[in-house]
């Protein structure tokens, strides 16, 4: 790989490093430190979401029209900023909040340009450029859970240290190493969603990949649930928090690890439909072990199911999107793909919250099992009118 695709690599596991300190524990430090409710704690990490979307927006714009350097250096800034503050005034629900959802608008910025800068710097190397800042992404996912577990149950203070000073690190790195960057940018190579404001050039793809994305959302929704009210009851029912985190770092250590199953599974069925389906049905064991689990084995072992279904869902939903894409219309595609999932992350919070607020877990679980059905209906159906007017196009 070229030297600037490893900087980003590298940047991008420090990045995810610190991140992972403090994501998988904000519901479970606003519900059980600051004994508000999981719907508020939803709602917070919504807003969070909602900064996250945001940034992505302003990110991929800021990248097109004018410095991939500036826009990560003023991403992270930001990011460095809320999380220095934060540090220091986690004990008030209401800074917590506003820095929360600024370390989620700050960090958004600098996503869109790492992806963007892995094609351009490498664009012979097409998929292996952005699987391996996917690869980065999940060892940071699984070193920062691992270590922010074991630091949070000391203390919650050295978490938020923790987290501030990782991403002080990851800024120091942007600042002297990726100065030369915008040298190596292609700036033809890449658009951002705001600036697709042309007609929808295909029409019937387009409502294809809207139904396509009503099944990615549903599965988001149900996965996000790990992050916030499962993450909770773990903690009802006496699950060490170090525990919990570990299950983060089994998620991202095995998406690593899992590279060359994925890739054998793939090469004897090639069919994105039928990943969706594996994984659907591989999402709904794991929901169903986790309902009736009350020890960490249990839930790690759900948690491994979890992780197969999402190597098999999670890349095959944009990797159709594109085969749906008109001819420069792919970055347009991605960018609802990505926008969608982000989506579920905001509004699964929220909607496990108040089921659980109101009633209970179990339900919640009955409910998602339920709702999981939806990815195999639009997974089958998102592609019809397409064939149709194929066939017809065949026929004349």
């Amino acid at each position: 790989m070229p030297k600037y695709i490893w900087l980003l690599v590298i940047a991008t596991a420090i990045n995810v490093t610190g991140a992972s300190f403090l994501w998988p524990l904000n519901t479970i430090y606003m519900h059980n430190e600051l004994g508000k409710s999981l719907a508020f704690a939803g709602f917070i990490l919504m807003f969070n979401q909602g900064a996250s979307i945001a940034g992505n927006l302003i990110g991929g714009l800021l990248f097109d029209k004018f410095s991939a350097y500036k826009t990560i250096l003023g991403g992270t800034g930001i990011a460095v900023v809320s999380a220095v503050m934060l540090a220091f005034t986690h004990d008030s629900i209401v800074s917590y909040s506003i820095f929360l959802v600024l370390i989620g608008f700050g960090s958004g910025i600098t996503w869109p340009v790492m992806f963007a800068m892995a094609g351009s710097i490498w664009p012979e190397g097409g998929r292996r450029a952005f699987n391996a800042i996917y690869v980065a992404q999940n060892f940071g996912v699984a070193l920062g859970a691992t270590l922010g577990g074991y630091i949070a149950s000391i203390s919650f203070d050295f978490i938020f240290l923790s987290n501030a000073t990782v991403f002080l690190l990851y800024f120091i790195i942007v600042l002297l190493t990726f100065r030369n960057l915008d040298k190596e940018k292609d700036r033809q190579m890449h658009t951002s969603i705001l600036q697709q404001r042309a007609k929808i050039q295909s029409r019937t793809a387009f409502t294809a990949l809207f139904i396509l994305c009503g099944g990615f959302l549903i599965a988001w929704i149900a996965y996000s649930q790990w992050q916030s009210t499962i993450a909770s009851y773990t903690q009802d029912i006496g699950i060490p928090l170090a525990q919990y985190s570990s299950l983060w770092a089994i998620n991202g250590f095995l998406i690593v690890l899992g590279q060359p199953l994925i890739k054998w599974v793939a090469e004897r069925i090639t069919s994105q439909k039928v990943h969706i389906y594996m994984g659907t049905v591989i999402f709904i064991v794991s929901y169903l072990i986790a309902m009736v689990s009350e020890t960490f084995t249990m839930f790690a072992a759900a948690m491994v199911i979890l992780t197969v279904g999402e190597m098999l869902v999670w890349p095959a939903v944009p990797t159709l999107a594109n085969e749906l894409a008109p001819k420069g219309r792919e970055g347009f595609y991605q960018g609802i793909v990505n926008s969608v999932g982000a989506a579920g992350r905001m509004i699964g919070p929220v909607f496990g919250g108040f089921i659980v607020d109101l009633y209970n877990i179990e339900l919640l679980f009955i409910i998602l099992l339920g709702l999981l059905i939806i990815p195999f209906v639009t997974t089958r159906l998102y592609d019809r009118k397409i064939k149709v007017e194929h066939n017809q196009n065949m026929e004349v």
